[in-house]
């Protein structure tokens, strides 16, 4: 008797040679690589626009004070004080007003004012002509005729007297009295030309070392107690023609 016959079902499909086979690997881009490429495209990008911009920009104007100084940004100040005008109006000057501890006196070419209160002293304002000369050589011109025994300490750098860069200096004094004693005064004085006409402020008093605790202001770095109020008046000194401030 014959085996049985099986029936084999054949599926779809195709044919292939008999053999091996090996898969090529998918390309891809390492995260280093990727990094690298997006911070140089980034930098490529930053460059451009930096450029661009420099390019396109306006160059940053310079001022150099004294004397493009400018104006207050919140308009003209007030003028509290009283201001002394020269006859022929030449220039003008603050002083202390009435109520202060000053006692004024009034010039052809200026004000002096005897301080009253605390150590004591004079401040004066007023005016030479230039005659060509430097604010060194009006100063010093100056101290020859008034102060011929002063010595000088030391000089002021970049004094400006109302805001014109000038010359000034700071100095000493022993005045001898009537009791024969020898006492130290101090003297600041600044002046800046303009115009051909020199604008001098000045001050001259008692040397006090400044210490802490010393009044309620800001001490005096020229150990003049008179200097703390100077400053103001020596920048109020206006030349024909200057703007108000």
């Amino acid at each position: 008797m014959s085996a049985p016959t099986v029936a084999r079902e054949l599926a779809p499909g195709y044919s292939v040679l008999s053999g091996s086979y090996s898969a090529v690997p998918l390309r891809y881009t390492p995260l280093r690589r990727l990094l690298l490429l997006l911070s140089a495209g980034l930098a490529v990008v930053v460059g451009a626009m930096t450029a661009a911009s420099l390019l396109t920009a306006a160059p940053a104007v310079r001022y150099t004070c004294p004397p493009e100084c400018g104006r207050p940004p919140t308009g003209i100040p007030v003028q509290a004080n009283p201001r002394f005008t020269a006859a022929d109006g030449s220039f003008s000057v603050a002083y202390p007003g009435p109520g202060s501890a000053y006692e004024i006196t009034k010039e052809a070419d200026g004000v002096s004012a005897k301080f009253t209160a605390g150590d004591g002293g004079e401040m004066d304002l007023f005016s030479v002509p230039a005659k060509g000369r430097s604010a060194e050589q009006v100063v010093d011109d100056l101290l020859r005729e008034k102060q011929p025994d002063a010595t000088v300490a030391y000089v002021l750098p970049n004094a400006t007297v109302g805001y014109q860069l000038g010359y000034g200096a700071v100095l000493d004094v022993y005045p001898q009295g009537t009791s024969g004693t020898v006492r130290r005064n101090r003297i600041v004085v600044m002046a800046a030309v303009k115009n051909d006409l020199a604008l001098i402020g000045g001050a001259i008093g008692p040397y006090r070392p400044f210490r802490p605790g010393d009044g309620p202001s800001l001490p005096s770095g020229a150990n003049l107690q008179l200097a703390q109020d100077l400053g103001k008046y020596i920048n109020s000194f206006q030349w024909r023609g200057d703007p108000p401030r």
